[in-house]
């Protein structure tokens, strides 16, 4: 047998510490945790909130850092800021401060809107 001072001694009059709300303890042993807005997104439709400030007809490419890519497959605009692709066509593509790692914006001709990544070769 262990000494009169362990806590689940069986000669103990007091409750062990188990028999307190874990809920209770939990919340008020354990530091507050920050926690990190969620806007839900469906796939294929924009998000709003992060790329309303940004449309691509009225940005200017960067004086350098743009790049050619060639299109590897087909791609249907979703709406008027990206821009329609053809596979095998070449174009000018350059990424702006703030924006989605996943697309650019991609120029043909006068035409401007933003592209995904995925549909491109990026060359030299």
């Amino acid at each position: 047998r262990f000494s009169g001072t362990f806590v689940g001694n069986a000669e103990s009059t007091s409750p062990p510490p188990a028999a307190t709300s874990p809920p209770s303890v939990a919340a008020a042993t354990l530091p507050a945790v920050p926690t990190i807005p969620v806007v839900p997104t469906i796939v294929g439709v924009p998000n709003t909130v992060a790329e309303g400030v940004l449309n691509p007809n009225e940005v200017k490419p960067p004086a350098s850092g743009t790049r050619k890519a060639r299109v590897l497959y087909d791609y249907e605009a979703a709406d008027s800021t990206e821009l329609a692709l053809l596979a095998d066509e070449m174009i000018t593509v350059y990424s702006l401060p703030g924006m989605d790692p996943d697309w650019l914006i991609g120029e043909r001709g006068n035409q401007k809107g933003k592209v995904p990544v995925t549909y491109l070769e990026l060359l030299s």
